[in-house]
């Protein structure tokens, strides 16, 4: 039998009353999953009838390449290496970011980062001139 939460959110009824307000149910997991779920599935659906419509084949050429293909599947081919193309960017831009980010830090010496005194007066001020 499968569980799609836990015994403490499906048993878990409004709370007591807070200025003439109930509490509300807290969310859990598993409703956030079946959302994805649903607009996932609602996703493929679409793109599978996208396919099935349009299933004229055409000439595709790619880097001296050539074949034929359903309009559709060279279509979602042509988004599929989009996305790829923009997340490979995407990626490399942040790696550098982080790269310069640590060779920054690395360049900064831990020594010369000094704490300002929060009162604003020498801190060995009160201290008698014999303890120093």
């Amino acid at each position: 039998m499968a569980r799609f939460g836990s015994a403490r959110s499906t048993n878990m009824q409004s709370g007591p009353e807070i200025n003439d307000r109930s509490r509300p149910v807290p969310r859990v997991r598993a409703g956030g999953s079946l959302v994805a779920f649903t607009a996932s599935a609602v996703v493929l659906l679409l793109l599978l009838i996208f396919i099935l419509q349009n299933g004229q084949r055409t000439d595709v050429h790619f880097f001296g390449a050539q074949g034929q293909l359903p309009m559709g599947v060279a279509l979602l081919l042509a988004a599929v290496f989009g996305v790829l193309l923009v997340t490979i960017q995407a990626t490399m831009r942040r790696i550098i970011q982080l790269r310069l980010l640590t060779r920054r830090h690395r360049a900064t010496p831990y020594t010369t980062i000094t704490r300002p005194d929060p009162a604003g007066t020498d801190p060995g001020a009160d201290v008698p001139e014999g303890r120093n």
